[in-house]
This record gives structure tokens, C-alpha cells and sequence, in this order.
């Protein structure tokens, strides 16, 4: 069946979130790090989260706030910043999410594409590892809202992906059937590879010229290949991707 309906990732999809990341952190350097600290570097350790603590939020096995606290812990730890705990995490955190929110920004690809997108008779929607209101707040906040309906997050089900009922969730949310549906985001385990699992039509894999993570993630243009992901670098090549699709 050919592809009807497009679910698409915020966080680095829509939104730089990696860029937001950048500001969050260098606000904090700025109150809890030594002098002179590579921001660049603190931001790349975030972003890796080699422990994965982020991966355990999405399976509901710690709070949002555990798995930053968690992270944040690591980032002083290799930086030389004090330590945090329970007491003295709200104040870190508070700065950490002020700066979080000032530093977002759509993607400037984003926008067109989506419309582009509707144009041409695709139903759009979000399907997203964060928590709901943060979601909704950060549409808003970048002009998306409108155009991307939040469909569904964290805590919708109370996990997120991979775990394939998200995605199925979603579809029907979007009112398209699995194998006419599309997903897009920036992680090709967890997003493009989960969906093809959970018997999407398309998987879609936006690897961004220099946004890769590392650390465990799986960042392979060999095994999207081989999956049959198909994978992009801007969100502008998806509408051809799409128009390409035939699965029939």
C-alpha cells in the first residue's frame, strides 16, 4: 500500500534540540564548572549518554528528573564540577531547564517540509519520547504546534519507543493504517528501525551532517541499508523519499 500518513520525531528532528542542549549546558557551566570547561564537550557527553539513562526514562524505570540528575552527576564527575544530590539538584536543574527552554528553535527545514507534506494530502502527526506538556510547550514555542499535531508522547502509554505499541498507538491516533505510515526521526534504532518492527511502511532515518551522538548509539548507513531504511540528511528530501515509496 503506498504511504498515506507521516509520524514524525521532535527532538532533533523538528526541533535542534542538540543546539537547545548546548545552551542548557553552557548555563550551567557558567554557575557549576571550573573555568575555560569545553562546553562543546560537555554537550557531547550529554548527548552520548553512554549509560543510557535516558533509555531507562522512556521504559519508565526512572523520572525525568532521576535520569537528569543521573546525567548530571556524570558531567561533574568527569568535569570538576561539585557534588550533586537530591538537596542540591533542584537549583542545578532549574538553571538547566531555563536555558533548555530559551535555546529552542525549529529546524529551519522543518516548517516547509511539514506543509509541503500536507499539500500534497499526507496526514502529519508527532510521536515523540518526551513527556507531554514539555512536547506541546516546545511545539508551540517554535511556531510548530499548528501545523504537527502531538499525538503521542512518554506518557501517553507511560513508555515510549522502540516499543512498537507507540508506534501502533500513534497510527491510529493519525488515522492510518501501520503499513501506510511512515516514521522520521534522528536515532535509526529507536526510531526508523522500531518502526519497520512494529510493521510500518516506512522507516526514515534523518541523519544530520554532524548531530551524531556516539557512544552506544547505533549510527550505521550499512545497517539502515541493509534494514531498508531509507535515509536522509534534511528534512527537504523527504516529500521525494515519500513520493518514491512503493510498497505495494
Amino acid at each position: 500500500m503506498p504511504i498515506r500518513g507521516v509520524l514524525l520525531d521532535i527532538d532533533d528532528t523538528l526541533v535542534d534540540t542538540r543546539g537547545a542542549f548546548g545552551a542548557a549546558l553552557a548555563a550551567v557551566a557558567a554557575v557549576y564548572l571550573p573555568v575555560g570547561v569545553d562546553v562543546e564537550r560537555v554537550v557531547a557527553m550529554w548527548r552520548a549518554d553512554a549509560s543510557g539513562h535516558y533509555r531507562r526514562h522512556t521504559r519508565g524505570e526512572l523520572t525525568a528528573a532521576q535520569q537528569r540528575l543521573a546525567r548530571a552527576q556524570e558531567v561533574h564527575a568527569a568535569f570538576g564540577g561539585p557534588p550533586l544530590d537530591e538537596a542540591t539538584f533542584p537549583a542545578w536543574d532549574e538553571v538547566f531547564r531555563t536555558g533548555f527552554r530559551a535555546g529552542w528553535r525549529a529546524h529551519t527545514d522543518a516548517l516547509p517540509t511539514v506543509r509541503a507534506l500536507r499539500e500534497a494530502g499526507y496526514a502529519v502527526g508527532a510521536l515523540t519520547n518526551a513527556v507531554g506538556p514539555l512536547s506541546q510547550d516546545k511545539l508551540e514555542r517554535v511556531g510548530l504546534a499548528e501545523d504537527v499535531p502531538l499525538l503521542v508522547t512518554l506518557d501517553t502509554l507511560g513508555f515510549g519507543k522502540p516499543d512498537p505499541r507507540v508506534f501502533l498507538q500513534a497510527c491510529a491516533r493519525l488515522g492510518t493504517a501501520p503499513g501506510e505510515t511512515a516514521y522520521v526521526g534522528d536515532e535509526l534504532d529507536i526510531d526508523a528501525l522500531a518502526a519497520l518492527r512494529a510493521g510500518l511502511g516506512l522507516g526514515v532515518w534523518l541523519d544530520r551532517p554532524g548531530t551524531r551522538r556516539g557512544g552506544p548509539h547505533l549510527e550505521d548507513p550499512a545497517a539502515a541499508a541493509e534494514h531498508g531504511v531509507a535515509v536522509i540528511s534534511s528534512l527537504t528530501e523527504l516529500p521525494g523519499v515519500l513520493g518514491r515509496v512503493d510498497v505495494r
